[in-house]
Order: structure tokens, then sequence, then C-alpha cells
């Protein structure tokens, strides 16, 4: 559910950032600093960052209690927003929560998770990553005749999601494996700065890498796609928010089909998968590089870039962050690349518009290299850990 809300609200605010752009007279710019301080971006990372730390640190419950309180508030915030400033404190606040969330809840899954599961079940919380964007869009696309009103029920659906969530949330246990480590934990292997060192550098440095270019180009998918598709070429709200819904339903589609079937089952598959996946993507916008901005193509890069990034994005990087970092660190070394790559979208948000506006082929180049070094070193780099406990890959990367 974290994952749920995390892009829901990333694609919510995207629905909605040209009616909002009109409504309250905002500039390019404005709408890029308004998606490089939010879920999307700086926002989440700050949260990440902190929640990661103190997720591991004083336990994944403490954390996972309490911060969908701080993101209803902000999702409360948007919805009733009747200015701009009002719309860039709210996003804010969204950001700051499931940047926190995030990472906690993700080491949660990954230490409930056996083994020869840990993938399926971390493959999972991707299929929920992609339902809560498809709904956003679905009800966005039913209520694009009520304008910017219906933008705003959008938000408050998700309200309503995470009032639930926090709610059932109430009753999970703490992580035994986080237990047992705060038990034993010496005070070295607790520091911050062990990962900064050996494996954990290693690591830290690979998961980073493939996360950031591979999430440059989602990020603006996730966050854009809406915007340029009304601005650049449909005109129409309704196309808008519509057809970026093929990719969430796509995305869903070959995870629960082939990622969640195969991640768990061969360092050979794993790597198979990987390849596919990037030369898929790169195939998929390199498409906009070369044929014009029209609604066939759209939807052929939309398609197939969220096809190939359900078997070489998020998902495997999801996997590798809970089982190449030690308990005591596996949330603060998840929070540092999950925040690192989300200030790059920040940073990257400020000039999507600007870029897009002297041509999609040239925001479509750069977002193909990034995707191009992504998968590379996601591939030749790409560690054997597949069916193998935590314990186990913790005593053999020590």
């Amino acid at each position: 559910m974290a994952s749920y809300l995390d892009a829901g609200s990333i694609v919510a605010l995207g629905a909605g950032l040209a009616l909002f752009q009109t409504t309250f007279g905002m500039t390019d710019g404005a709408v890029g600093a308004l998606q490089a301080i939010g879920p999307n971006a700086i926002g989440c990372a700050l949260g990440a960052f902190l929640g990661g730390w103190l997720g591991d640190k004083l336990g994944r419950k403490r954390i996972y209690q309490y911060d969908l309180l701080v993101y209803m508030a902000g999702i409360l915030i948007i919805a009733f927003s009747a200015n701009k400033e009002m719309l860039f404190v709210g996003t804010f606040i969204v950001g700051l929560a499931v940047g926190a969330d995030i990472p906690t809840s993700l080491a949660l899954v990954g230490e409930f998770a056996p083994a020869k599961a840990r993938g399926k079940l971390l493959g999972f919380t991707q299929v929920a990553w992609c339902l809560g964007p498809a709904i956003v869009l679905w009800l966005a696309l039913a209520l694009a005749p009520l304008g910017l009103l219906g933008v705003r029920i959008v938000f408050l659906h998700l309200f309503v999601v995470a009032f639930v969530t926090w709610a059932l949330r109430r009753g999970l246990a703490e992580s035994a494996r986080w237990t047992e480590a705060a038990k034993s934990a010496t005070l070295v292997r607790n520091k911050v700065s062990a990962l900064f060192s050996g494996s954990n550098f290693r690591a830290l440095v690979w998961t980073a890498t493939i996360y950031t270019f591979w999430n440059l180009a989602a990020g603006t998918a996730g966050a854009f796609n809406s915007y340029l598709i009304t601005k650049h070429n449909a005109d129409s709200q309704a196309l808008g928010v519509g057809l970026p819904s093929l990719a969430f339903v796509t995305a869903m589609v070959v995870t629960v089909a082939v990622f969640m079937k195969f991640a768990d089952r061969s360092f050979a598959a794993r790597k198979t998968m990987w390849a596919i996946g990037s030369l898929t993507q790169i195939f998929a916008y390199g498409l906009l590089i070369v044929m014009p901005f029209s609604i066939p193509v759209i939807i052929a890069n939309i398609v197939l870039f969220a096809a190939g990034g359900a078997l070489a994005g998020e998902a495997f990087y999801k996997v590798f962050s809970q089982e190449l970092f030690p308990t005591m660190l596996r949330g603060t070394a998840q929070g540092f690349t999950f925040g690192f790559a989300r200030i790059a979208v920040g940073v990257w948000s400020f000039y999507v518009p600007v870029i897009s506006n002297s041509g999609i082929g040239t925001l479509a180049t750069l977002l193909t290299l990034f995707l191009a070094i992504s998968g590379a070193v996601g591939f030749f780099f790409m560690p054997d850990t597949s069916g193998k406990s935590l314990e186990q890959i913790e005593a053999e990367r020590a």
C-alpha cells in the first residue's frame, strides 16, 4: 500500500498538472518546481533519507504507524488548495511522507519474505505501485468533465485509501529479523558510515546507479506523460489521463506473468529478464526520436516502456535493496539510494517542460541515454543472490 500511495500521488499530480497550471496561472518553471519538490522528487528524497535511517534505528513499526497521518494531511491540503502556495505546501508534505514510508515498508516485506519467494513478494508491491496510478488515471478520466474539481476528488480518494491503510497497519507486528538484529548488532555494524566501505559501498553505488538512471525516465513518464500528451498533442484532458493508464495495466500484467514467476528461479533468469527489459525500454524511447509525437507512437512508447520496466526497473531495485545490505542498515541504504534517485528526478523535473518545448525528440534522446546506462550497469554488474536467505547473503558479502 506504500507503493500504491506513492505512485498514486505522483500520477494524480501529473494528471492535474495542466489544469492546476491554467487555474493558478503557473509558468512552465513553476510546473517543473512543483514536480521537483513532491512525491516524485526532492520532498520524497528528504523523507526517504530520514525514514530509512529511523526505521533502522527505532524499528520498522514506529515509522509506518505515523507517516501516513502526515501523508493524509498533505493530501487534504492539495485537494482543497485555493492557490498555488497551498498546492506547493501540500505537495511537499506528501513527498516527505511517502519518502519515509517506502524504505521502511519494503524492508518489512523483505524481512518477512522467505528466501524462495522474496522476489515474488517484492514484485507484488510493484503490482500495487501500478494499481494506484491506474485507478487514479481511470478516476481522472471519468471525472474529466468536472475539470479541476475532478482532480480534487481523485486526491480525496487517496486520502480515504491512506486512512484505511493506516488503520490496518496498526495490527502489524515488528519485523522479527530487525528485532533479533537490534539485540546483537555491534556499534560498528550499526554505524551509517559502514555503508561507505567494502561490499556495502559497492552495493550502494550499484543500486543507486541502476535506479537513478532508470527513474529519470520512469519519473518523467509518471509525472509528465499526461502533461506532455495534453499540451503537445491531444489537447484533451481525457486523452491526457487515459493513455498513460495503459502503462500501468501493461506493467501489472508483465509483473505478474513474468517477473513474479521467474525472479527467484535463478541468477540466469534474472539476467535474462533484465536484458530483455532494458532493450525494450531503450527501443520505446528510441521511437520518439525518429517518429512524430502522434497518438499511435505515444501508445507504442507507453506500452513498450511499461513492459520493459516491469523486467528491468523498480521491482528488481526493490529486491536487490533488501538482499545486498545487512538488516541494521537495510532501511538506511534504501533510503539513501531511493532519496538520491528522487533528488536527481527533482532537479531533472525543473527542465522537463522547457526541454519538451524545444522538441519531444530532444527529451527522448536524453531518456534513451539514461536507460542505456541503467541497463548496461545492471546487466554487467548484477550480483548472484537469487534464492538465498538474507542471512546467507550477508555472511557471504561480509
